[in-house]
């Protein structure tokens, strides 16, 4: 039993492509394979022109960024949490990133700025918040490919605004590969991907895929109906 199955896809550099599907559909299982988090069984993934399985792992997850939708934090300093202990960053790109990003206002109103403690799993700070830590994450590694898995479901409407704008410099100039759950959120993409039980149903542009009237024009109608 395929997960997914008969997969064509082509990713330009530094384009935003965005997967939808209902769950299940395969699209995380799509982007772990990138991070090689599975091994493939069937076909091939290139990087480039060079073969995924014949990149080294570490080279190759140095140049991947992951935002997920459930961000960890640990229990230690904020500047501790988006170096993750490399010391090679200083802390003049963290509060420049932050800046970037547009988290620095909500950073200097913690006590102790970017030295605050950050108790465990950060939860004193809304699930907005630790998303746009995990956004300077992110930005202060400067990865090839940046992979979001999108997180805007379950913040309220500012924090969802800061993340638009932080998604969309995060993703400028670089390859970035988008788990779309709110379809608002990816109309600006390059390209859509549509998936269904782990296999491609259609891909093009927002208004391509809308004037097709196929799969993602019920997905999106259901949802802006619902909204």
């Amino acid at each position: 039993d395929w997960v997914l199955k008969n997969i064509n896809l082509k990713i330009e550099p530094n384009t935003t492509v965005a997967f939808v599907g209902a769950t299940g559909a395969g699209k995380s299982s799509l982007v772990n394979l990138i991070g090689r988090f599975y091994e493939y069984q069937q076909g091939d993934v290139f990087l480039g022109e060079t073969k995924l399985t014949d990149i080294e792992l570490n080279y190759l997850r140095k140049n991947i960024a992951i935002v997920l939708q459930d961000v960890f934090l640990f229990s230690d300093t904020l500047l501790n949490n988006i170096t993750l202990g490399d010391t090679s960053i200083s802390r003049e790109q963290v509060i420049e990133a932050a800046k970037e990003v547009g988290a620095h206002r909500f950073i200097m109103e913690l006590p102790g700025n970017y030295d605050f403690q950050v108790g465990e799993r950060g939860g004193v700070l809304s699930t907005g918040q630790r998303q746009l830590i995990s956004f300077i994450r992110a930005y202060v590694y400067d990865p090839h490919i940046l992979i979001l898995d999108e997180a805007t479901s379950s913040v309220d409407n500012e924090s969802e605004e800061l993340i638009q704008q932080a998604t969309s410099k995060l993703t400028k100039g670089r390859t970035s590969i988008v788990i779309a759950h709110r379809l608002s959120t990816i109309q600006n993409a390059d390209k859509i991907v549509v998936l269904d039980h782990g296999e491609i149903m259609e891909q093009g542009t927002h208004s391509e895929l809308l004037r097709k009237g196929g799969y993602y024009k019920t997905l999106h109608d259901m949802q802006f109906s619902e909204d």
